[in-house]
């Protein structure tokens, strides 16, 4: 059954409906009837949202639908899944006039043309970043005559050349690319007189070989994270892949990866040569992360590591922390996640809230370590350091006259003083970093190339 809502006054609603002729004709059957029903879908969304839309209101109805599906954006940690969109059936609202980065599958049981084609099909075609190069369209209705004349049409190309154009490689195709990709890797390795293993990358020799890594493996993972978009892998292209290039290997070279890029972007804007090869680097963290493994993700794979039960069905603690150390979501906050997960005995049947009330305390406890270990190094009151932190993460700002004021019982002379708040601000800025959880705090980057 077709739905579409009465117009109501509503101009674009109208004009909808006389754009949509048999939309226009099955509404003329039971209209009564759709009415009811579409009176029932809002009140169903009302329970589920806590909002208050009516038939009356449909146009806030329509922008609130459209709001959820955009916070995806948020992650799960910020904005509960459950007060997102993740899934929605349309007959033909939504799939022109709407943009959405964060969608990705369209799935097409409706003869399409032209346009109108190019225009659905579009919806989930927006690029998000790298780790979403382009859109899945799922098609029941076998239209690769109609998709190939709306590419044709609208790209000014013939033929194989507009298919070129509007879509992308098959997957045998893109296998071939990775495994090249992989090949010009090895050889790099070999060049530098080493095994194309993960460990031996800690042997690579200056910044010039770290960095040539770098743009060899992030090459890798860029057509890798192509070949996750699809959906219609047979058994042997994925075992084809998996030669190619182990799961596990990938992982490996993944962590090693992303410990070697934090510590070259950290070299990056120190160099006076900009011909220096870290200069240059582009480091695409995004292809790292993922937007399944999240937070809430790893809170569940720790609490099935502690469950009771067969080892089959559970993570184990190298797999749990090769997950971790792959993952550049965590890259603020792995080594934390590694270490408390290092703390638990598998087995030892934790639920998932005994899971994170006991990070978060291993977390509360570590950080109150730090700060007294800060303190003790330069001479201040632990309390002091503290409440200086404490009031830099509530307004997310740093504030230069606070740090006056902590140095002030140390007697200092301005020069003395200020070369001891940079030794100060040196060991304590990485520490606000990880306290504010991704967030920025203004004023604090003047200390980053101090």
């Amino acid at each position: 059954m077709r739905l579409l809502p009465p117009a109501n006054g509503n101009r674009d609603i109208a004009q909808l409906q006389e754009d949509l002729p048999q939309e226009q004709l099955d509404n003329r059957k039971d209209p009564d009837k759709k009415r009811e029903a579409l009176k029932e879908i809002i009140a169903d969304y009302n329970a589920r949202y806590g909002t208050n839309f009516s038939l009356d209101t449909f146009d806030l109805y329509y922008q609130d639908i459209q709001k959820r599906i955009k916070d995806q954006k948020y992650p799960n940690r910020d904005l509960p899944r459950e007060q997102k969109i993740d899934l929605t059936i349309v007959v033909d609202m939504l799939l022109t006039g709407f943009d959405s980065q964060y969608l990705n599958t369209l799935y097409v049981d409706k003869n399409l043309k032209h346009h109108g084609l190019i225009q659905a099909f579009s919806r989930t075609n927006r690029v998000l970043n790298d780790s979403k190069p382009y859109g899945n369209i799922l098609d029941f209705r076998a239209q690769k005559e109609a998709v190939d004349e709306a590419i044709t049409l609208f790209s000014g190309e013939a033929g194989e050349r507009a298919r070129e154009i509007w879509l992308v490689d098959p997957a045998p195709v893109v296998v071939g690319k990775l495994a090249e990709a992989v090949e010009k890797l090895q050889a790099f390795m070999q060049s530098q007189g080493l095994e194309c293993q993960p460990e031996e990358v800690a042997n690579l020799k200056g910044d010039e070989g770290r960095a040539a890594f770098i743009n060899h493996f992030k090459e890798v993972q860029r057509l890798r994270t192509q070949l996750d978009q699809y959906t219609d892998l047979d058994e042997a292209t994925h075992t084809q892949i998996e030669e190619v290039l182990p799961t596990d290997t990938l992982r490996a070279f993944q962590g090693v990866y992303l410990d070697v890029a934090a510590r070259l972007k950290a070299e990056q804007g120190k160099a006076a040569d900009p011909a220096d090869p870290v200069q240059q680097l582009d480091f695409e963290f995004v292809l790292f992360d993922s937007a399944l493994i999240d937070y809430d993700y790893i809170m569940k794979l720790i609490e099935r590591f502690s469950a009771k039960g067969p080892k089959k069905q559970k993570m184990t603690r190298d797999e749990l922390i090769g997950l971790l150390r792959s993952n550049a979501k965590f890259l603020d906050e792995r080594e934390e996640i590694i270490e408390y997960v290092n703390t638990l005995k598998e087995g030892e049947g934790l639920s998932e809230q005994q899971i994170r009330e006991g990070y978060e305390r291993f977390k509360t406890e570590k950080y109150a370590r730090a700060v007294a270990e800060i303190a003790a190094k330069h001479g201040l009151a632990p309390e002091a350091l503290q409440g200086f932190i404490d009031g830099i993460l509530r307004r997310m700002i740093f504030d230069p006259d606070a740090l006056t004021e902590l140095m002030q019982p140390l007697g200092l002379s301005w020069k003395a003083r200020a070369q001891k708040e940079l030794e100060l601000m040196e060991d304590l800025a990485p520490l606000l970093r990880k306290l504010a959880q991704g967030k920025e705090i203004s004023g604090l980057e003047v200390y980053d190339h101090a």
